[in-house]
């Protein structure tokens, strides 16, 4: 287990209820198992009236398991509460399958191994014939629960202090008015803003070494595809800890 950490008391959460956050996942389906293993393992030492998983979006990608990775967590929600939200590279494979001319774009930024882990083998150089091919493939190859499950992904979550996304925020705009590029993408404008937003932006989509703890936001993308550490933000009450 991670070493705990704590900030400010004043953002909470309601008595009773404990928060389990996971970060950018990326394909990475040997470290989701883990992560699932330590949270069991937290929830039996220190039990609670009630749970929710919380997901910040990017399962695909860049690593090799893609698939797997979904069967995961589509498998966790049957036993678990959970929230599920979309991050960009979710819009990528949706991008995909109603337009093809997105492969190259998708391919560089990590589409690849998500194509293989459903038992496709393309290239990066496939002309429009092959895109086209590889968009019906795709679309054939994977599993109706996962279909539904990705066309069920929300944008935000909202508890207690804390409003949960995958990229961030447009500082000086209502949480409630926020537009869809922005959860899904933003950066330099969200991460240099120093203010005080209406709750704790709890986020990812931009990688950093370690977990990043600031007074008006918590950045959890610890890069697990690359470095091999899928961080889970464990928050109860007013405690801020990762297990």
């Amino acid at each position: 287990m991670w070493k705990s950490r704590r900030t400010m008391a004043s953002p909470q959460l309601p008595e009773g209820l404990r928060i389990y956050a996971v970060g950018d996942i990326h394909g990475r389906a040997d470290l989701l198992k883990q992560l699932f293993s330590r949270v069991d393992e937290d929830l039996k030492r220190h039990p609670i009236a009630e749970t929710i998983h919380i997901f910040l979006g990017d399962y695909i990608d860049r690593g090799q398991n893609s698939a797997a990775v979904l069967d995961l967590v589509i498998e966790r929600a049957r036993t678990h509460r959970m929230s599920c939200l979309k991050g960009n590279h979710e819009v990528f494979l949706s991008e995909f399958l109603e337009n093809p001319g997105v492969f190259k774009h998708w391919a560089r930024n990590g589409g690849l191994p998500t194509l293989a882990s459903y038992g496709l083998t393309p290239t990066i150089d496939a002309d429009p014939k092959e895109q086209a091919k590889l968009s019906a493939s795709l679309c054939n190859a994977i599993p109706k629960g996962h279909s539904q499950f990705l066309a069920g992904l929300k944008l935000s979550f909202t508890c207690g202090d804390f409003f949960f996304v995958h990229a961030g925020v447009r500082p000086g705009t209502p949480l409630s008015s926020q537009r869809e590029d922005d959860l899904l993408w933003i950066r330099e404008d969200f991460l240099l803003h120093d203010e005080p937003f209406e709750k704790i932006i709890v986020h990812g989509h931009t990688p950093v070494l370690e977990p990043d703890v600031r007074n008006n936001r918590i950045n959890i993308d610890t890069g697990a595809y690359a470095t091999g550490r899928l961080t889970c933000l464990k928050l109860e009450r007013d405690s801020i800890e990762f297990v």
